[in-house]
């Protein structure tokens, strides 16, 4: 069932401009609106919220139309990265705030915050004040204001963006947990491709003003729409090139003289994603079935946690991911002579005209 439809919105602040956005949102789901720093993404939120009115477009909230309805009568949470927590109130007081607002009886604030509290694992912190807080906990403070209010979806501001790569993790598993235990609808904007894995059910890309592309997050990773989500999506290879038919696959003549095969795709011009963790790194020819199999010289490695990227050149540089021990085993170094299999199937074409 669709609980949130938003349908062709579009916003000018200044010089920024929204651009015809529409997707839904699936009541229970967990959405993330993914996308680089000034695509839009807070502002998409923001007038989910009301904060802004669109200049055209619709949103509804299970057919209902809220387009013009106020902020207050949306029953919308809203939880913005700096957290906006009251400095002067204490921990129970923040949480509790919405609802001392709607004149509920002390009784059942305290119950609703100690529950909620409860739900957030920070009951030993309902009698200290923010700024005693880590970064951590001050998320989950406002995580609970927003959740007491049993708010029929959840808009999360990249919640995680200040917090560090450890925390960030920790954070993931306890947003998962909370989903699962309140079933919220969730939306969520972020510009790390890790929430989306952890987190999503479904992801929508903006670039610029517009989403462009929507899917479940295996889907749009492997099959990215257009170069900019391939490139922004950090596939390790884009190679340009010209597509023909040859019989059942796609040949792509690439730079260098070098063909690749795919097992499907456009003609003409193109562009061809290849993830570098699809690309086996061998010595010697490596037997399979795969399609490709280039020779090439290693160029660069360059260390990353427990992989290192090897770029080679096989008339064109083509990026592989190996484990620091494949490396070794393979004695592979600046200047090495290998050859770069892959599958036909992990070839993914994108036709120019879809940039």
């Amino acid at each position: 069932m669709m609980a949130l439809h938003v349908e062709s919105v579009s916003k000018t602040l200044g010089a920024f401009s929204l651009h015809d956005i529409s997707f839904d949102v699936k009541e229970g789901e967990y959405f993330v609106i993914l996308g680089p720093t000034g695509a839009g993404k807070t502002i998409v939120l923001e007038t989910i919220a009301g904060i802004h009115t669109p200049d055209m477009g619709t949103i509804c909230w299970d057919g209902e139309d809220i387009t013009h309805a106020e902020p207050r009568e949306r029953n919308i949470g809203v939880v913005y990265q700096d957290y906006m927590l009251f400095p002067h109130l204490t921990v129970e007081e923040n949480i509790g705030f919405g609802l001392r607002q709607k004149k509920m009886a002390r009784e059942r604030i305290r119950e609703a915050v100690e529950k909620t509290a409860g739900l957030l694992g920070i009951p030993h912190l309902l009698s200290r004040y923010p700024v005693t807080l880590s970064g951590g906990e001050q998320q989950r403070v406002a995580l609970a204001r927003a959740l007491i209010l049993e708010p029929r979806v959840l808009l999360l501001d990249e919640p995680m963006n200040a917090l560090d790569s450890a925390m960030r993790e920790r954070m993931r598993k306890e947003l998962a947990r909370i989903h699962r235990l309140t079933g919220t609808t969730v939306i969520q904007i972020t510009h790390h491709f890790e929430d989306v894995f952890a987190l999503a059910d479904r992801v929508a890309i903006m670039n610029n003003g517009t989403i462009v592309q929507v899917g479940e997050p295996a889907e749009v990773f492997w099959h990215p729409k257009d170069t900019f989500v391939a490139e922004f999506l950090g596939i390790g290879n884009l190679i340009k090139g010209v597509a023909r038919r040859a019989g059942s696959l796609i040949e792509i003549g690439a730079e260098g003289g070098v063909s690749i095969v795919a097992a499907s795709g456009d003609e003409g011009d193109v562009v061809a994603t290849l993830h570098a963790e699809d690309v086996i790194v061998s010595k010697a020819p490596f037997a399979s079935s795969a399609r490709n199999c280039l020779p090439g010289t290693v160029t660069e490695l360059v260390p990353s946690g427990s992989t290192i990227k090897i770029v080679i050149d096989v008339g064109f540089p083509l990026v592989a991911l190996l484990t620091r021990e494949s490396c070794r085993e393979l004695e592979i170094a600046p200047d090495s002579r290998v050859y770069a299999t892959f599958k036909a199937s992990a070839v993914h074409v994108i036709p120019v005209n879809g940039k």
